[in-house]
């Protein structure tokens, strides 16, 4: 399918939730629809076309974020299916980056989730505007009223459902168009067959009050539309879709539609409510960046004549087409065999081979234009967040930013075969995932890795002895602790010492103080221009936050420190950077000493469901692991929502635990929220082993 479609016709989307609300399967039965697939994938049986990796089939999960294209009435639609467990929340990040719309899909007996409200959350920082589909409206407990609610509720949201369900749990059968007024019914057990209906007398009294607050929302947004409603004027439904989708693509509303996708009912009104309501490339601002040479902002309209500009948003290790790099064209267009410009990097790559993705599938292409997502292979220094260019107009577009990892564990290689397979392991896993970290252990000399939970950790750990055949030892999980400071402190440092046969003198006063506790932390200089040369400044500021990187209580990095630069003194032809840069890496590390350092723990954000006759046992053993009970709440079906926030390293084996309480029956979910001082007795037991 290589027809060109023009901007207009274009969707950019992502299938966000939060884990098990049916994604993927919605995700499926789209691409069966629009023709991609010709067989309904099932997540259950492992033939699901975006969730490609053995390890996704195996768990039933998914892990990496996947770019499919599929068309429908006359539009392209670019499909992301994104991770729903919280370990995964780069792929989210990264994929909402780089999407103009998003459909989220809920749990039609649960409504709003944990991670629900993480994805919901991220999707509005990015300013995406969002269709919300409630699923499994046959699942006992299932009810399209509540869950609506919880959006409005919890999401602080404007949730408009644009359909009413035709029968509830194992009777439900189709919905009511509340616009077109007509009822839709799913005859067959493929969901090809769609009967269109007058609206049953059963749901006529709740559907047409529905359709009523639906008609009054959407010319609330429309001053002129308003004034004709308030003359009594019959709105034509066409007027009524041109304003709603005005106000969907300005997330001033969020449209609801309902279906059970395992079932296959509900997604095709889903489809089209993506093509008239979601926004094409065009309907969203131009994208700003940064030019390096002028060094101020500057715009890039989506159009292919405009200069080049697409951003890498994601790198994946292909076993067949090796280093495989995901974009976003935002604008311009990337021809095939062209030479682009990594203004971050500075450096020119040659576009080899364009793809169009299909999960692991793929068809070339000669160029891919504005609006469009693809995939190159061969390029040697561009990653995750750099932007490729023309090479007549530099721009360098905002980078994705990601949460720090929580969690790490050893790894030692069992040959020396296997320290080479390790290290190239461990470059490609890091290449491909901005949240996994590699660092070797200065103490143990130990290769650490870090990710986001338990589950991060193990499928990197499993896809390293698979694809890249290590035998590797792992060690224990341990928590990715911080350091800050509580007070001021202040030092000063006068460095004299022969280097490489000369004297080298540089005199230095940092001072150190508490900034918000978990933060980042920033370098201020205090002095005059003419105090100091600004190399030596310069060496200062390097030497300080170089020194961040390796805490004074255990060499866990330092976090939210403001650091001042008080006064410094330099002394002709003896001073030197490298005499003020060590200097200033001696000043911090006293500073610190004085400004009683402690160490910071991350503490997670915990949802545990649970049948009400395990209550008590779960809040007890949730208060044996020092955990702050935030809330709870009864759910349909006889289940009860715990929310509390806990300390990372007490919830270790903790699935295991609940599992046993409640007989199976019990599920968590678990993402980190914020950091906070460990207290002085854990301290020394992490410190001293005590």
């Amino acid at each position: 399918m290589t027809e060109a479609h023009s901007l207009t016709h274009i969707r950019n989307i992502g299938i966000i939730a939060h884990i098990d609300a049916g994604k993927t399967t919605t995700t499926e039965r789209i691409l069966y629809y629009t023709g991609r697939t010709h067989r309904l994938g099932n997540v259950d049986e492992g033939t699901t076309v975006t969730d490609w990796m053995v390890q996704e089939r195996e768990r039933g999960i998914t892990i990496t974020s996947a770019a499919v294209t599929c068309f429908w009435r006359g539009h392209q639609i670019n499909i992301v299916d994104t991770p729903g467990h919280i370990d995964f929340t780069a792929e989210v990040q990264r994929s909402l980056r780089v999407l103009d719309g998003g459909v989220v899909v809920f749990d039609g007996t649960a409504g709003v989730e944990p991670q629900s409200e993480t994805v919901w959350r991220q999707a509005r920082t990015f300013g995406v505007p969002l269709i919300a589909f409630i699923n499994k409206m046959d699942k006992l407990g299932a009810n399209f009223a509540h869950a609506v609610e919880t959006i409005r509720e919890r999401l602080k949201a404007h949730p408009l459902p644009l359909q009413w369900p035709l029968g509830v749990e194992a009777d439900f059968r189709g919905v009511v168009d509340l616009l077109e007024w007509k009822t839709l019914l799913w005859t067959d057990e493929l969901g090809t067959v769609i009967r269109e209906l007058p609206v049953p007398a059963e749901v006529e009294v709740e559907a047409l009050a529905a359709r009523e607050a639906l008609i009054e929302a959407i010319v609330e947004t429309d001053d002129a539309l308003m004034e004709r409603y308030l003359d009594g004027e019959e709105i034509p439904v066409a007027d009524l879709r041109a304003a709603l989708r005005r106000a969907t693509i300005s997330g001033a509303i969020q449209p609801v539609l309902c279906g059970s996708s395992l079932r296959n009912k509900g997604v095709q009104p889903l489809i089209d409510a993506i093509v008239d309501y979601l926004p094409a490339p065009v309907d969203i601002p131009p994208v700003q960046g940064m030019n390096p040479k002028k060094e101020h902002l500057e715009e890039r309209p989506a159009d292919v004549n405009a200069p080049l500009a697409a951003l890498i948003f994601k790198i994946a290790t292909d076993p067949y087409a090796g280093r495989l790099a995901y974009f976003r064209v935002y604008s311009g267009k990337i021809v095939r065999g062209n030479v682009y410009l990594n203004p971050r990097k500075g450096v020119r790559e040659r576009v080899s081979k364009l793809l169009r993705m299909f999960a692991d599938h793929r068809e070339e292409v000669e160029e891919l234009g504005a609006g469009d997502i693809g995939a190159t292979v061969g390029l040697k220094s561009t990653f995750t967040g750099d932007t490729l260019a023309a090479l007549h107009a530099p721009i360098i577009l905002e980078a994705i930013r990601f949460p720090e990892p929580v969690i790490s564990v050893a790894v030692e290689p069992r040959t020396l075969a296997d320290q080479e397979r390790l290290n190239e392991a461990l470059q490609r896993l890091a290449e491909e995932d901005p949240t996994f970290r590699v660092r070797v252990d200065e103490g143990t000399g130990q290769t650490v890795i870090s990710g986001m939970g338990e589950l991060h950790l193990e499928i990197l750990v499993d896809r390293m002895m698979r694809e890249f055949a290590v035998q590797a030892n792992v060690g224990k999980l341990r928590v990715a602790y911080k350091e800050t400071v509580t007070r001021s402190g202040r030092a000063q440092v006068v460095f004299e010492r022969m280097m490489a046969g000369k004297p080298q003198y540089a005199r230095v006063t940092l001072e150190v103080s508490p900034a918000d506790l978990g933060g980042a932390s920033r370098f201020e200089n205090l002095l005059r221009p003419q105090d100091l040369a600004p190399q030596f400044v310069e060496a200062i500021r390097a030497g300080a936050l170089e020194s961040l990187e390796s805490g004074f209580l255990a060499g866990y990095p330092m976090v939210g420190v403001v650091i001042r630069l008080v006064e410094a003194e330099a002394l002709p032809d003896l001073s030197t950077e490298m005499a003020f840069k060590a200097a200033a890496a001696q000043a911090f590390r006293q500073a610190v000493e004085s400004a009683e350092p402690v160490l910071l723990e991350p503490v997670m954000d915990v949802e545990v469901l649970t049948p009400e006759e395990f209550v008590g046992e779960v809040l007890g053993n949730l208060n044996s692991r020092d955990a702050e009970v935030q809330m709870m709440e009864a759910r349909p079906g006889g289940i009860q929502a715990i929310r509390a926030y806990a300390p990372l390293i007490k919830m270790f084996g903790y699935a295991t635990s609940l599992r046993s309480m409640t007989q199976g029956r019990g599920t968590f979910t678990m993402e980190f929220h914020h950091y906070a001082p460990v207290d002085s007795r854990q301290m020394e037991a992490i410190l001293y082993g005590a």
